[in-house]
C-alpha cells in the first residue's frame, strides 16, 4: 500500500473482470525486470484490487530525438531478457489476459506465426465478423494469412521476446528521464510486434525509435517489410470496436501477404 505522501494516479473501472487490473501489475513488474540492464522503464504499481490500479504520477514531458533514441534501444533490451514461449503470460501471472477491455488469451506455443493466428488474429476476425464490422470477403483474405502463418510461412528463428503488446503512443509517456511505458498487454512475442504498433498509429521521433531499435536488435534487412503483418492484430481488435473502417485496413494489410 502506498503512503499518503506518495503521488498515484488511480485506474478504476467498476466493471473490471476478475484479474483485469492484476495481470497488469503482473505485465509491468515482468516488463520492469528489464529495466536494470538497460530495459525500458515501466511505471512504478503502488497498489493493486479487484476494481482499481494505483500507478506513480508521471510527469510529461516533450518528447525529444535523444529521448526517442534511447527508447528504441531500451525497447531491444526489454525484448531481449525474452520469455518462456510465445504467447506466455507475465510472470505471476497464468491464463488470459486482455488486450484494452478486449480478453485475449496467453497459451504458450512452439512457434511466433501458430500463436500469432490462432491467439491474436483469428479470434478478433471472427468477432469482427459477427459485429458486421468486417465482410465475409475481407475475413477470408486474412484467415488466408492466418493459414500461412500457421504454417510457419513468418517465423524468422527468432526466439520469443519479452514484449508489451499494446505499444501505441498513448501507453509512452515521455518525462524528463525518458520514455516510460504504461498500460501493457504483455507475453512472449516478436519484438516487431511492439515496432508495428508504434507505427500503426504514429509516433514522435518514430523515425528515431526504428533505427535505434534495429541496430540495437541486429534486425536484418527488409524487416519493415513485416511491419503490416504485426499489424494484423490491432487492425483486428481495433474492427471489433471501432467500426468497419478498421476492417478495411485490416483486410489491406493482410491482401499483402496472402
Amino acid at each position: 500500500m502506498s503512503s499518503p505522501s506518495v503521488r498515484v494516479h488511480r485506474k478504476t473501472w467498476s466493471g473490471a473482470p476478475a484479474g483485469f487490473f492484476a495481470v497488469e501489475a503482473a505485465g509491468l513488474g515482468w516488463l520492469s525486470e528489464a529495466t536494470p540492464v538497460g530495459g525500458a522503464r515501466c511505471v512504478g504499481v503502488h497498489d493493486v484490487g479487484e476494481r482499481h490500479i494505483d500507478l506513480e504520477r508521471l510527469e510529461p514531458a516533450a518528447a525529444t530525438a535523444r529521448a526517442a533514441e534511447e527508447l528504441g534501444r531500451a525497447l531491444a533490451a526489454t525484448h531481449a531478457l525474452g520469455a518462456d514461449a510465445f504467447g506466455a503470460p507475465p510472470d505471476g501471472w497464468s491464463g488470459d489476459a486482455w488486450i484494452g477491455r478486449q480478453p485475449q488469451s496467453n497459451e504458450p506455443t512452439a512457434s511466433w506465426g501458430l500463436f500469432y493466428a490462432e491467439q491474436r488474429v483469428r479470434p478478433f476476425v471472427r468477432r469482427a465478423v459477427e459485429a458486421g464490422h468486417l465482410t465475409a470477403g475481407g475475413a477470408r483474405i486474412v484467415e488466408r494469412v492466418c493459414d500461412r502463418l500457421a504454417q510457419g510461412d513468418f517465423d524468422d528463428g527468432r526466439p520469443p521476446a519479452r514484449i508489451h503488446g499494446d505499444l501505441w503512443s498513448g501507453n509512452v509517456v515521455f518525462t524528463a528521464t525518458g520514455g516510460v511505458l504504461i498500460d501493457p498487454a504483455a507475453h512472449g512475442g516478436h519484438g516487431l510486434t511492439d515496432l508495428a504498433m508504434l507505427a500503426l498509429f504514429g509516433f514522435p521521433w518514430q523515425s528515431r525509435v526504428e533505427a535505434a531499435y534495429a541496430e540495437a536488435a541486429g534486425l536484418p534487412d527488409g524487416w519493415v517489410g513485416r511491419v503490416a503483418l504485426h499489424q494484423l492484430h490491432p487492425l483486428a481488435v481495433h474492427a471489433v470496436s471501432h467500426g468497419p473502417s478498421y476492417g478495411v485496413e485490416l483486410v489491406q494489410a493482410a491482401a499483402r501477404y496472402a
